[in-house]
């Protein structure tokens, strides 16, 4: 079973404009969505719907958090939230004339006894796998993400930004930068596929027993301790990529739970990426041909 931790989870608004944005002037949207995000959220969600056990904690509070706890019940996620006093995050989205403009917030401030809260959350379901993702809100620090890592005997996933990946002082099972992360944590040049491999395989020594990189519309690669492996992407119609980096993990760690190799989870990874591009937002896609997407992906060692 996978508990994912979304230390920052948001309700994201997306709000399309039939006209430019403009100063001192009233713009009302032609369409709005809403939906739970985060990238713990996200996972859980998509684990659920991979029919893979999972629990989804992390913080709420306020009206906003309540949007959350129901979005993710409707999705049949199984929760178990620490409530604070503060609002969850509302991030805006702005779609404009193909001019898109982004609005987040930092979210609620968080004390250390939230953060143990939630380690608590972990420890009562006593996972085989825990997934650590998204930004910390005001008051957490990477501390608190060692503090999960370091409290039980599960295999601990992180998806962090850059600098967070590299503040870390535990051993992970895993991390997930996509190519931008991946420049940041490393300094490396990631213009070329075989040049993040390279970076991915390096950033193992600084506590990871695997890396996972997405690299957009050129794929995936996983870094082992005894194989460096890429994967293409499939050609599929891309609608929107948002949630396409947790779509891959979530194939990824679905696998493993499944007890496949490396080369097939990563497979497995690529094609819940490519259906969920396949349509804009990160509401829950059809997986059900995902079988038959996994066939089609390309897997080749890189030396």
């Amino acid at each position: 079973m996978i508990v994912t931790v979304t230390y920052n989870p948001a309700v994201d608004q997306t709000l399309q404009f039939d006209e430019p944005m403009a100063a001192d002037h009233v713009l009302r949207a032609s369409d709005a969505r809403f939906d739970a995000g985060g990238k713990g959220i996200n996972v859980a969600q998509f684990l659920t719907a991979l029919e893979t056990p999972c629990v989804a904690t992390g913080i709420v509070g306020g009206f906003t958090g309540q949007f959350v706890r129901d979005d993710m019940a409707a999705d049949g996620v199984e929760t178990a939230f620490v409530e604070v006093a503060g609002v969850t995050r509302l991030n805006t989205t702005a779609l404009a004339e193909g001019t898109e403009y982004k609005l987040n917030h930092d979210g609620p401030i968080v004390d250390g006894s939230t953060a143990d809260a939630v380690v608590e959350r972990v420890r009562e379901r006593d996972p085989d796998r825990v997934l650590i993702g998204g930004s910390l809100p005001p008051g957490l620090s990477t501390a608190d993400v060692d503090a999960v890592a370091a409290a039980g005997d599960w295999a601990t996933v992180v998806d962090m930004e850059g600098d967070a990946l590299r503040a870390l002082d535990e051993q992970y099972a895993l991390c997930k930068p996509n190519r931008e992360e991946l420049a940041e944590a490393t300094g490396a040049d990631v213009s070329t596929v075989e040049g993040c491999a390279r970076a991915a395989a390096d950033f193992r020594s600084q506590g990871f027993d695997r890396v996972l990189a997405s690299l957009g519309g050129d794929g995936a690669v996983l870094a082992t301790a005894d194989e460096l492996l890429f994967a293409e992407a499939l050609d599929v119609d891309v609608v929107g990529t948002v949630g396409a980096g947790d779509a891959l993990l979530s194939g990824v760690l679905a696998a493993w739970e499944r007890g496949t190799d490396d080369a097939t989870a990563l497979q497995n990874g690529v094609a819940v990426s490519s259906r969920l591009v396949e349509q804009a937002g990160t509401a829950v896609p059809d997986f059900d041909d995902v079988g038959a997407l996994r066939d089609r992906v390309r897997v080749r060692r890189i030396d």
